[in-house]
């Protein structure tokens, strides 16, 4: 019974939406483009996205979407994965199941680094990687300025575009820039929802296992 109560009030929200603001089955009618934050569903049962959240870096028709989730941490630093960078005493994160043996960055540090595909809100991704390394050694990088991601999210053309007709993901184009440096796991996800204004707020307090209603 719990889980049909739970899962009856997530369905009363998503037609309250739909009768409130559009008619198109999606939790809400922003579109994805670099930058955006994709916000998972409370209930996503893939253990790779559950209450995830991604920025997006790149999306394209023809080449598909590619991101990094910011708030599943890996617990271990980078020095632990370069044996020749014990000055690295950065967190690492999951970027996500794809290529989970390359490491990648994103930062807000370009007028240090002086590299980096602008995205937008001023944040940047990658960069050279050498001068980075010179920067932290120095001493001039700090950890809120700079992520790191073993591996990344992808999705092939349209793959994406379907699931969020399946209402899996809420896009945000509208957020404090601050949140994709941040490390706190689930309440990153719900500060994320929170974010999105007062018709989702309470999404934020659904539980990750209807059970747990």
């Amino acid at each position: 019974m719990a889980i049909k109560r739970c899962r009856t009030c997530f369905k009363r929200f998503l037609l309250h939406l739909r009768y409130h603001k559009t008619k198109i089955a999606m939790f809400n009618k922003n579109i994805p483009q670099v930058a955006s934050l994709l916000i998972s569903e409370p209930f996503m049962l893939d253990p790779n996205f559950q209450r995830a959240v991604v920025l997006l870096c790149e999306h394209d028709a023809e080449d598909g979407t590619v991101g990094y989730v910011l708030n599943q941490s890996a617990s271990i630093q980078l020095k632990d994965v370069m044996d020749d960078f014990p000055e690295a005493e950065f967190p690492l994160f999951f970027g996500g199941p794809v290529a989970q043996e390359s490491i990648h960055f994103i930062h807000k540090c370009y007028d240090k680094l002086n590299s980096g595909i602008g995205l937008g809100n001023g944040i940047y991704w990658g960069g050279n990687f050498e001068s980075l390394q010179i920067l932290i050694r120095n001493g001039d990088i700090t950890k809120d300025e700079v992520k790191f991601f073993i591996g990344y999210s992808g999705w092939s053309p349209g793959q994406l575009d379907s699931e969020l007709k399946e209402n899996a993901w809420v896009i945000s184009n509208h957020y404090n820039p601050d949140i994709t440096f941040g490390n706190d796991g689930e309440s990153l996800w719900k500060e994320a929802i929170v974010s999105l204004g007062p018709k989702y707020a309470h999404v934020a307090n659904f539980p990750q296992n209807p059970m747990w209603n």
